[in-house]
C-alpha cells in the first residue's frame, strides 16, 4: 500500500470515529494556519442524535424558492448557472407535482434525503460517500475520485458532478472540480449549533431537530401529524420527511 493510500485510509477512519479533538497546524507560537473542529468543543458527533428535517408543503408559500436561494448563498453554488460553465448543481431543487385526475398542483424542495441506509454510501468504492454517526450524509472531497456511482444509485437525483474549475468558494463548504456534491444538511452550521440555512429561510414551514429525541419539536410534530418519506417503498428511512404530499 502506498503512503497516499495509507493516509486516505487513516483519514477515513478518523472521520468515522469522529474524534472530539481539534486538529491544528501551527506556523509560529500562537499562530494557527488552520483549525478544524468536527463539533463544538464540548460535543462529539454521536449516534444518540439523528438529525432530520420536516417540511410542511402547505406552509411553503413559494414552493421552496427561498430555501434554494438560502442554500446557494450559504454554499456558494448557483452563480455558475449564469455563466458559460453551468454546473447544474443539485444541492436542492424545486419539484412541482400535479395530480392528473384533480389538477391539484403543489411544489416542494427536494435535496439529499439523508437516508439511514444510504445507497450512495453502499456503492462508493473509496468511502468518499459517507454517513456520519448523527445521520448526516456527505462527500469527503479528499477521497472522491469522481466515478459518479453515487449519482446513479441515488433515487432522488440529489447529487451532481463538478465539471469546471471553481473559484471564490465558501470556507465552510469545500467544492472541487472532478468531485460529486450534494446537500450536506449544512453540517458547517449544525456543528456550530445552528439550523440549516434552508430551515432559517422558511421557519414557518420547516423544522430541524433530533429525530431520536421524543421531546424535540420535530419528533412531537411527527407524532401528532405524521410525515411522509419520498419513495418510502425503498425502505431507506430518510432523515427528511414531508407533510402535505
Amino acid at each position: 500500500m502506498s503512503n497516499i493510500d495509507s493516509y486516505r485510509r487513516n483519514f477515513l477512519t478518523g472521520i468515522g470515529a469522529v474524534s472530539t479533538m481539534a486538529a491544528a497546524v501551527t506556523i509560529a507560537p500562537g499562530v494557527f494556519l488552520r483549525e478544524v473542529q468536527a463539533k463544538p468543543a464540548e460535543k462529539a458527533v454521536s449516534s444518540k442524535v439523528r438529525w432530520g428535517m420536516l417540511v410542511d408543503v402547505n406552509k411553503l408559500k413559494d414552493g421552496g424558492d427561498a430555501c434554494i436561494e438560502a442554500c446557494k448563498k450559504e454554499h456558494g453554488w448557483g452563480d455558475e448557472e449564469h455563466s458559460n460553465n453551468k454546473q447544474d448543481a443539485q444541492w436542492i431543487r424545486k419539484v412541482t407535482v400535479k395530480e392528473k385526475l384533480t389538477g391539484h398542483e403543489f411544489s416542494l424542495p427536494v435535496m439529499c434525503q439523508h437516508c439511514d441506509t444510504a445507497p450512495c454510501v453502499d456503492v462508493c468504492p473509496t468511502g468518499a460517500s459517507m454517513k456520519r454517526a448523527d445521520g448526516i450524509v456527505q462527500v469527503n472531497k479528499h477521497v472522491c475520485i469522481g466515478c459518479r456511482y453515487c449519482m446513479m444509485a441515488c433515487p432522488y437525483k440529489a447529487r451532481s458532478f463538478i465539471h469546471e474549475t471553481l473559484t471564490d468558494q465558501k470556507p465552510g463548504t469545500p467544492r472541487g472540480k472532478g468531485t460529486v456534491e450534494s446537500c450536506n444538511m449544512c453540517v458547517n452550521r449544525v456543528d456550530a449549533g445552528l439550523n440549516p440555512a434552508c430551515v432559517d429561510a422558511a421557519p414557518e414551514a420547516m423544522l430541524f431537530g433530533d429525530l431520536n429525541d421524543p421531546e424535540s419539536k420535530i419528533s412531537k410534530a411527527l407524532k401528532e401529524f405524521g410525515g411522509t418519506q419520498i419513495r418510502a417503498d425503498l425502505g431507506l428511512n430518510t432523515g427528511i420527511r414531508y407533510q402535505g404530499i
